[in-house]
């Protein structure tokens, strides 16, 4: 089988999600059999790097413009056919996720959004596994065509080196003429994307104000966590709406959530409760959310956060 992951490097930095979805295509080529194609457009610079992920070839492909659907599925709809691709793997976020359809209608291919799994063959054809219904429940989808597209969900599988480094291979082509034009654009710099983070520290309206986010904000420093918000607490401008997670918000499935101070409305537990572990601590021992918890404090969020925050402090410096 010949997989070919896609990668939106016009920042010239490698992502989490992109390794993620190289070791993915290297895992379903270990399965399977086959081998596995990193088309990377934007700057070629230290994409080599993709082979220490699984990648068995680098195809650049030079581009600087603004991000365009038609302009990339163009563009991957040619690399596909030049490399005989069977599969093509997106990141299932900002880049990929509107491309998918695109690419589906233009290549009449069977696409499946948000997987989480490494295939299984049914009859010839893949059978993939995802969330549906807030990843309340799993589907189980077996592509009808011989080649596929999917999108690869945030942190379903922990990129692992199991490879060394590989040439990168430049290509031009023409993506055609793009069908938007991009005047301005403003983005968060500094932290890491919501949905790429291994941990978060989320609060709710029981942090009081916007004064008091410092609690939570040493917590996150100490855990080297990303922070978030629930919607109450962005629809009042305490934080930016950047940090919003919820069903209307972002969605994120770290390896660690902690809520301070967050009820666990339907809407925000739609948004995490993906997550591989979840802490809560609320001094509401009613609070719907300890019913998805993993682990759960009843106490003022004020007492006990402060000395969490000690003691891991005390823990990492004994363990420096």
């Amino acid at each position: 089988m010949k997989i070919l992951v896609f990668i939106d490097n016009r920042k010239n930095i490698l992502k989490k999600a992109d390794l993620e979805i190289a070791y993915y295509g290297h895992l379903i080529a270990e399965k399977h059999g086959g081998d596995v194609a990193a088309m990377v457009v934007g700057s070629g610079d230290g994409a080599g790097d993709l082979g220490k992920y699984g990648a068995n070839e680098v195809i650049n492909v030079p581009y600087d413009g603004s991000y365009d659907v038609s302009v990339f599925s163009n563009i991957i709809a040619q690399v596909a056919e030049q490399t005989g691709a069977e599969l093509i793997v997106l990141p299932h976020n900002s880049s990929g996720k509107p491309l998918i359809g695109w690419l589906a209608a233009k290549m009449n291919l069977s696409s499946v959004t948000g997987v989480i799994n490494i295939p299984e063959y049914d009859d010839g054809k893949l059978e993939f596994k995802k969330g549906v219904f807030s990843s309340k429940a799993y589907a189980y989808v077996k592509t009808l065509t011989d080649k596929a597209i999917v999108s690869l969900m945030p942190n379903s599988f922990s990129p692992e080196e199991v490879g060394s480094q590989v040439d990168v291979k430049t290509v031009e082509i023409d993506g055609g003429a793009p069908k938007v034009k991009v005047v301005g654009v403003e983005k968060v710099e500094g932290k890491v994307p919501l949905p790429e983070a291994d941990i978060i520290v989320s609060g709710g309206r029981g942090m009081k104000g916007p004064e008091n986010w410092g609690v939570l904000e040493d917590l996150a420093e100490v855990l080297g966590a990303a922070t978030a918000c629930s919607r109450p607490v962005s629809d009042v401008d305490w934080r930016p709406h950047t940090e919003h997670v919820g069903q209307t918000g972002i969605v994120v499935r770290p390896n660690l959530y902690i809520a301070l101070g967050i009820s666990g409305a339907i809407q925000h537990l739609a948004g995490v409760n993906n997550s591989k572990t979840i802490v809560v601590i609320n001094k509401d021992p009613e609070a719907p959310f300890f019913k998805a918890a993993d682990y759960g404090i009843v106490a003022d969020l004020f007492e006990v956060v402060p000395k969490l925050t000690e003691a891991l402090k005390e823990y990492k410096a004994g363990k420096g």
